[in-house]
């Protein structure tokens, strides 16, 4: 997938975010925006899934957001602002991150510009927590804040959170759809014409898929299950995603970042389908 660095700017932009300031695990998550970047030469620029090829599609790069370690407020400030700027000058950004809680500061940027905007979750764990260790601002509260933005949000194929969690899901989400992907058409039905986001947390795959995550959890789905489901959503006016939380250098052999890159691949290519 050559595409990755030799343009610019196109109707759809990748935007590297290193944010690895919150995570509650294993850290490494600033590595994954370089990592995706190096393995994308191993990636074909044609999907069969979506009958799209990247070479055919306006498409471009425009490199890595500079945070400042150790001050996570000004990081998201930065974050936010870069994405501004780029959804200003008619871009759709694709974020490759990077811990979950660049989403809070991208979404952030994003309700600016698209009215009525539907999230759509899909990750092992539900980012519902009000706080963890103290702090509002942690992975671990993603969703939670995503909702104090007034957005709608759809979360999928959750697996892991806690019990008061799965409880304000229930209660507080457009859609809850917890253990498994569900049929495409549900979240067609429900999103109709409405402008779509979608973050992706790499960790929804088994680790036996997927092991470079910063936080595994056993009883996710395949790649060929997430696949199917992202390209069900084709119809859709899907405006912007992320895909955060790959860790690289929690998988030595490198198949993770591959994994990544390819999902980059089928996310890029979705973005600049027509609806």
């Amino acid at each position: 997938m050559r595409f990755l660095g030799t343009k610019d700017k196109g109707k759809v932009v990748l935007l590297g975010v290193p944010l690895d300031e919150t995570v509650s695990y294993r850290p490494g998550t600033r590595f994954a925006p370089l990592e995706v970047r190096k393995v994308s030469d191993a990636i074909e620029t044609y999907s069969p899934y979506l009958d799209m090829d990247i070479e055919e599609e306006s498409i471009g790069d425009v490199g890595d957001v500079e945070l400042p370690y150790g001050d996570v407020e000004f990081s998201l400030f930065l974050i936010r602002s870069r994405v501004e700027e780029l959804l200003s000058e008619g871009m759709k950004v694709l974020s490759i991150g990077g811990e979950h809680l660049a989403t809070c500061a991208i979404l952030t940027a994003y309700k600016r510009f698209y009215e009525g905007l539907v999230v759509l979750h899909i990750d092992a764990h539900t980012d519902l927590r009000n706080e963890y260790l103290g702090k509002k601002l942690s992975h671990a509260c993603t969703i939670r804040r995503v909702l104090e933005l007034g957005l709608d949000v759809c979360q999928v194929a959750v697996r892991s959170g806690l019990r008061e969690e799965f409880q304000f899901a229930r209660k507080n989400l457009l859609y809850f759809h917890p253990f498994s992907l569900p049929e495409p058409k549900g979240i067609k039905g429900l999103v109709g014409e409405r402008p779509l986001y979608i973050t992706l947390d790499i960790d929804v795959l088994d680790p036996a898929f997927c092991p470079g995550v910063g936080t595994p959890e056993p009883g996710g789905v395949s790649y060929r299950e997430l696949v199917a489901f992202l390209s069900g959503l084709k119809e859709l006016n899907i405006v912007g995603a992320d895909l955060v939380e790959l860790c690289p250098i929690a998988d030595p052999s490198g198949n993770s970042s591959v994994v990544a890159a390819s999902l980059v691949r089928e996310l890029s290519l979705l973005m600049a389908h027509e609806a």
